[in-house]
């Protein structure tokens, strides 16, 4: 796919992922390598939406290590359990939180952003492999809408991780 991400003039999300979900999958469908393959699934989710941050962390031990991402500099390891990504793999389910200031434990690796998604993804034998961070600067951002259209995004990239 080399034409940028197209999407209707819109903030209803439900028409936003509609509208990305065939988009995403012609950019990733003939790629093989999990890095690349999260490095334009970023840039096309930052395009689309335009998120103060939008990453993934990739497990690697016992921690999170930075992975592809779009944004200000970022943490580059989180300890499992640790803030909110550490949390949604340690849970192994997606979080959605409000008020990033409300959350006990939340690393601020940025002091713009106010509230936060994170998707887990498996790998082929189901353990989590990455997980999907989004912060945004505006509070209370993100609903349940998100959580399963990201899921489902976030599938795409499953089958990359051995």
């Amino acid at each position: 796919m080399e034409a940028p991400i197209q999407l209707p003039a819109t903030t209803d999300r439900v028409a936003l992922y509609s509208a990305l979900a065939p988009q995403m999958r012609e950019l990733l469908a003939d790629e093989h390598d999990p890095i690349a393959a999260m490095a334009n699934f970023c840039a096309a989710l930052h395009q689309a939406f335009g998120w103060h941050w939008v990453g993934f962390y990739r497990v690697m031990g016992a921690e999170l290590v930075l992975g592809p991402f779009q944004g200000p500099v970022a943490c580059s390891r989180i300890g499992h359990g640790k803030g909110v990504c550490g949390a949604a793999w340690a849970e192994e389910r997606i979080l959605i939180v409000p008020d990033v200031e409300k959350f006990p434990g939340h690393i601020a690796c940025s002091p713009l952003s106010r509230s936060e998604i994170v998707v887990p993804i498996r790998d082929r034998d189901g353990h989590i492999a990455a997980v999907l961070d989004i912060d945004s600067t505006r509070p209370d951002d993100f609903s349940e809408v998100d959580g399963h259209a990201l899921g489902r995004l976030c599938a795409q990239l499953e089958p990359l991780f051995g």
